[in-house]
C-alpha cells in the first residue's frame, strides 16, 4: 500500500508598518520614489550615525500583538543580527531575538467548516533591508536604500498548518486584522506583506517532523498555494527515492512553477546575535498596554455580528462587506446617509464586485465617495432614474467618482413620468406594430415584451418599464 504523507507548515510573515517615517530615522517610508531619495546617514549605515526608535512602531506592534491574543513582553529590547549582503548597509540588521515584543498568541481560522487555532510563537520588530536591482543588460547590480529602515513586524507561527487552504485562511485572517488596525495596507504585490513558508513532510502518524525547507519570493496568495503544492511533491519524491531532504532556503519561480535552492539555511548562531548597544530596552507599563487596548478598533469578527443584527443582512453578504475594512467603511457611511443598508449592500456586492474583477482591482482600490453611492440609491428609490440608467451612472461613479444627481441632470437621464408623453409614444408603438398587438390579443403574453422594448427604445431608456407594462395592458 502506498505511504500516506502529511504536510507540516509554519509561516514567517513580514508586515511593513504604516508609519510615515522609518523605524530609526525620520526618512519617509513612502512606496516608490526615485532610488536612494528617502535616505539619510542612519538608514544608509554611515559610521557614527545613531538610531532613535519610532514610538509609533512599538504601538502598532503592540496593537497587532493584542489583536492576535499574544502576551506583550513588558521589558523588550533590540538585538543585532549580523550578516553581509549588499542591500544591508550596516552589515547587520537591528531585530529582536531574545526578548521580542509579543509571544504565545493565536488566531482562529475556519477551513471547510472546521475551526482551528494557529498558534503564534512570537512577533518581533525589525528594520527592512534595501533592495537589489540586477541589470541583465549591463551585467551589474544596483542597490536602492529607500526601503532600508522601513519598520517591519515579523510574525512567526508554530508549525500548525497542514494544507495550502489552511495557510491562505491564516494569511487572510492576519491581513484582515492588521488592515482593521490601520497598522499596514498589507499589499502583497507592493511587498508590504510577505510570507516565507517553512514546509516539511512526514508519514501520517509519525511523531517526528521531517526536514524543513524555507521558501521565499511569494508575492500573491495564488503563488503561495502553488509553491506549497510544488514543494510538498518535491519532498515526497525525494523521500520515495530514498534521498535526503536538505535543510535550505529555496526561491520560488512562479512563472516556471518550480523552486531552486538559494542557500543552505542558517541557524541563529550563524548570525552572531548580540544585544543592540545603541538602543535602550523598551519598558512597557500596564498603563501603556491599557491605552493601546482602549484604542483598538472594532475588528472584523465583532463587525460581522453587528451587521447581522443592526442591518439585518445575510451572513454571506456581511462576510464579503467586512472582508475589507475599506469596503465596510464605505458601506457604513453610505447606509447612514441614505438609511437603506440593504440597497447599499446590493450595489457593493453585485456591481462593485463585478467592476473590481473586470478591472483586476482589490476592494482597497475603491475610490468613490460613500456620499455618491448613497445619492444613487436615493435617486433609484425615488424612481427618478430606472435600474438600467442607475447601472450606467454607477459605472461612472466607480470610474470617476462623479456626483450622480448632477450627472443625471446634465445628461437628461431622468425617468419620464409624464403620462401624456407616455401615452403619445404608446399610441405610435401600437400603430407601428400590428402583428405584435394581434399576437398579444390572441393570447400570446410574450408579445407584450416586444412592445415594452420598442417603447423603451423610443424613449431612450428614460421610462419606467413597470409603468409602460401597466399602461400598455390598459390600452390593449
Amino acid at each position: 500500500m502506498a505511504k500516506q504523507y502529511e504536510t507540516v507548515i509554519g509561516l514567517e510573515v513580514h508586515v511593513e508598518l504604516a508609519t510615515k517615517t522609518k523605524i530609526f530615522c525620520s526618512c519617509s517610508t513612502q512606496f516608490g520614489g526615485a532610488p536612494n531619495t528617502h535616505t539619510c546617514p542612519v538608514c544608509t549605515g554611515m559610521p557614527g550615525s545613531l538610531p532613535v526608535l519610532n514610538k509609533q512602531v512599538v504601538e502598532y506592534a503592540m496593537a497587532i500583538g493584542l489583536a492576535t491574543n499574544c502576551d506583550i513582553t513588558q521589558v523588550c529590547k533590540f538585538d543585532r543580527k549580523n550578516y553581509f549582503y549588499p542591500d544591508n548597509p550596516q552589515n547587520y540588521q537591528i531585530s529582536q531575538l531574545y526578548l521580542p515584543i509579543a509571544r504565545n498568541g493565536y488566531v482562529e481560522i475556519e477551513v471547510a467548516g472546521q475551526k482551528k487555532k494557529v498558534r503564534i510563537h512570537e512577533m518581533h520588530m525589525e528594520e527592512d533591508a534595501g533592495k537589489l536591482i540586477h541589470d541583465e543588460w549591463d551585467d551589474t547590480s544596483l542597490v536602492d536604500y529607500n526601503r532600508s529602515g522601513v519598520p517591519l513586524v515579523e510574525i512567526v507561527s508554530e508549525p500548525d498548518m497542514r494544507s495550502a487552504d489552511e495557510v491562505i485562511a491564516y494569511l487572510e485572517k492576519l491581513r484582515t486584522i492588521v488592515q482593521y488596525l490601520g497598522a499596514s495596507d498589507c499589499k502583497l504585490q507592493e511587498g508590504s506583506m510577505r510570507a516565507d513558508v517553512n514546509l516539511s513532510v512526514r508519514e501520517v502518524g509519525a511523531a517526528e517532523f521531517g526536514t524543513r525547507t524555507e521558501m521565499k519570493n511569494l508575492n500573491s496568495f495564488k503563488a503561495i498555494a502553488r509553491a506549497i503544492e510544488g514543494e510538498r511533491e518535491r519532498q515526497i519524491e525525494l523521500i520515495e527515492e530514498g534521498k535526503q531532504v536538505v535543510q535550505e532556503t529555496r526561491r520560488w519561480d512562479d512563472n516556471k512553477e518550480s523552486s531552486h535552492a538559494m542557500r543552505s539555511k542558517e541557524d541563529a548562531q550563524d548570525y552572531r546575535y548580540f544585544p543592540e548597544p545603541d538602543l535602550v530596552p523598551i519598558i512597557i507599563s500596564d498603563e501603556w498596554i491599557q491605552k493601546v487596548k482602549d484604542r483598538q478598533p472594532e475588528l472584523r469578527s465583532e463587525k460581522l455580528e453587528r451587521y447581522k443584527k443592526e442591518y439585518d443582512i445575510p451572513q454571506y453578504d456581511a462576510e464579503i462587506l467586512t472582508n475589507s475594512k475599506h469596503m465596510a467603511d464605505i458601506f457604513e457611511e453610505a447606509a447612514a446617509i441614505c438609511g437603506k443598508p440593504k440597497k447599499v449592500s446590493n450595489w457593493l456586492m453585485v456591481e462593485t464586485m463585478r467592476l473590481l474583477k473586470e478591472n483586476g482591482m482589490e476592494p482597497e482600490d475603491i475610490d468613490f465617495a460613500p456620499e455618491n453611492l448613497a445619492a444613487l440609491v436615493e435617486l433609484t428609490e425615488a424612481g427618478t432614474i430606472n435600474s438600467s440608467v442607475a447601472k450606467e451612472v454607477f459605472e461612472k461613479i466607480f470610474a470617476e467618482d462623479i456626483d450622480p444627481k448632477a450627472y443625471v441632470e446634465e445628461h437628461g437621464l431622468k425617468t419620464v413620468n409624464d403620462d401624456g408623453a407616455l401615452e403619445e409614444v404608446l399610441k405610435k408603438v401600437i400603430a407601428d406594430n400590428p402583428q405584435a398587438v394581434a399576437d398579444y390579443q390572441g393570447g400570446k403574453k410574450k408579445a407584450l415584451g416586444a412592445l415594452v422594448g420598442q417603447t423603451m427604445k423610443t424613449m431612450k431608456g428614460k421610462a419606467d418599464p413597470v409603468a409602460i407594462n401597466k399602461k400598455l395592458q390598459e390600452m390593449l
